[in-house]
């Protein structure tokens, strides 16, 4: 196939087929459909390889985007992979959950649709894996050195990945029964399917990685870790949930949203027949209006619940026409956008929570909320509520997606010595990604919060250039970003 450099102004943009709503709702396969190969072919070659290229820039990992999208144009899916490789890990973690900053930053969407760069770049990785162009990659020689990597989310496997490339002794040290972190538990399996998580285990144990399950690090550990390593990377990610403190949070019902989502993971998986949480017939309620919240809306929705409400207590953003970006280069806010609510939702925008109604035995049965609006104070925006707003919305099942506050083990960052950041709750480190405490690393949600994939798998990458630095003396390992937290 010739490459055509005219080709943006040929074809219009062709987004990823999605299975009809009414007929996903009803199982747990993913959202997507699989782009036929001459679609994909040429919707990249809509990319016009600009001169400056802003997709870099949108793009944490400084992907390689008008190369392979070249390369696919002209039907040169192993060149592609090469290049879509050479900056990104795992590509098909991006491809099926990244929300894509470089097509809100791709020069088309100054005044129309821009490239479909997700839809391409899923479609590369999926094709190498078919055409077994994706092998393990073993260092042709070993540095002596080893490294604990603590955490198996996108940041610590690339870490990892990275790090037993250069040649170290890498160990993977996970708390869960299977590797993938929230990418296992946390993300739904009709968002993202699993087996792309295990055939990149099976790659990176063919290189050198030894992955430690169901092994919790602790304080008690901590000595063990000095001991038999040389360096130490944290990528235990930010999952300590935000606690609403309304009257009536304690009773049955109320749960965070990471205590639920896991749930339906583990039932697709087999290892449970039903979750302990369950939306069946239930009047749902769901705190919050981000990817989490929208992950219980799916989930709840697949389980047979009477009714879902997603409550936000920020106003309904205005609607997008078209995927034009009014901030290009920089990416606009989706929030509430997804599949998910395609599925059947009520929104309720501009609410929040007064208190938690039960009934007579402690179980919830209603929420109650005001609707809020938006005030500047001092500089400061706040929410103040609106009088005669207030009303109870039905619930048997309330879900708390409202954010994270950061990581979820302080006593093991105390036991290495590892500070945290005031009132972020996330580790602290210096330009080099080094926490306080000697020889140990941190990078991923750990660091920067709760955030995308991409910025996990970047952190991680650049992370284990830090690494490999201190432990040779000189890297020739990316470092496609600097380190985002606070520094020492």
């Amino acid at each position: 196939m010739a490459y055509d450099p005219q080709g943006f102004l040929k074809h219009a943009r062709v987004d990823t087929p999605k299975r009809p709503a009414g007929e996903r709702v009803r199982d747990w396969q993913p959202i997507y459909l699989r782009a036929k190969d001459e679609t994909v072919s040429e919707q990249a070659a809509r990319c016009m390889d600009c001169g400056v290229a802003f997709c870099h820039s949108g793009c944490p990992l400084g992907n390689l985007i008008p190369e392979w999208n070249e390369f696919v144009a002209r039907g040169d899916w192993a060149s592609a992979s090469e290049r879509l490789h050479a900056t990104n890990n795992f590509p098909e973690f991006t491809g099926w959950i990244c929300p894509a900053p470089c097509e809100a930053a791709c020069v088309l969407a100054l005044n129309t649709d821009p490239v479909t760069i997700k839809q391409v770049e899923i479609s590369i990785v999926e094709k190498a894996f078919e055409t077994g162009s994706v092998t393990p990659q073993p260092p042709a020689e070993r540095s002596g050195a080893r490294v604990a990597v603590v955490g198996s989310g996108p940041a610590g496997l690339a870490a990892a990945q990275q790090l037993s490339r250069a040649g170290h002794a890498v160990t993977v040290f996970e708390r869960d029964d299977r590797i993938g972190g929230l990418l296992r538990y946390g993300i739904p399996d009709f968002k993202m399917p699993k087996d792309i998580i295990d055939r990149r285990v099976e790659q990176m144990t063919a290189e050198g990685t030894v992955f430690r399950v169901s092994t919790d690090i602790g304080p008690a550990d901590v000595g063990r870790l000095r001991e038999d390593f040389d360096a130490v990377v944290l990528a235990v990610g930010a999952l300590a949930p935000r606690q609403l403190t309304n009257p009536g949070g304690d009773l049955a019902g109320v749960h965070q949203a990471m205590d639920y989502l896991p749930l339906g993971n583990r039932v697709q998986a087999g290892d449970i027949a039903s979750p302990a949480i369950d939306a069946s017939d239930k009047h749902v309620v769901i705190i919050g209006g981000g990817d989490t919240a929208a992950d219980c809306l799916g989930t709840a929705n697949r389980q047979g619940a009477r009714s879902v409400t997603v409550l936000d207590h920020n106003p309904r953003p205005a609607a997008r026409i078209g995927l034009i970006n009014p901030v290009w280069p920089s990416a606009p806010s989706t929030r509430g956008s997804s599949p998910a609510h395609d599925e059947g939702v009520h929104e309720a925008w501009a609410r929040e929570v007064v208190s938690f109604v039960g009934d007579d035995d402690g179980q919830v049965r209603g929420v109650v909320v005001e609707q809020v609006e938006i005030v500047r104070v001092g500089g400061r925006r706040e929410f103040r509520s609106m009088p005669g707003s207030r009303e109870q919305l039905p619930a048997d099942l309330v879900l708390i997606a409202a954010g994270f506050v950061g990581t979820d083990v302080p006593q093991l960052l105390d036991a290495l010595g590892a500070d945290q950041v005031p009132g972020r709750g996330t580790v602290r480190i210096d330009d080099g990604w080094r926490s306080t405490a000697d020889n140990v690393f941190a990078c991923g949600d750990a660091t920067r919060g709760a955030s995308l994939v991409v910025w996990a798998i970047a952190e991680g990458r650049a992370c284990a250039a830090a690494v490999d630095d201190a432990l040779t003396g000189l890297s020739e390992l990316p470092r496609p970003v600097t380190p985002s937290a606070a520094p020492l």
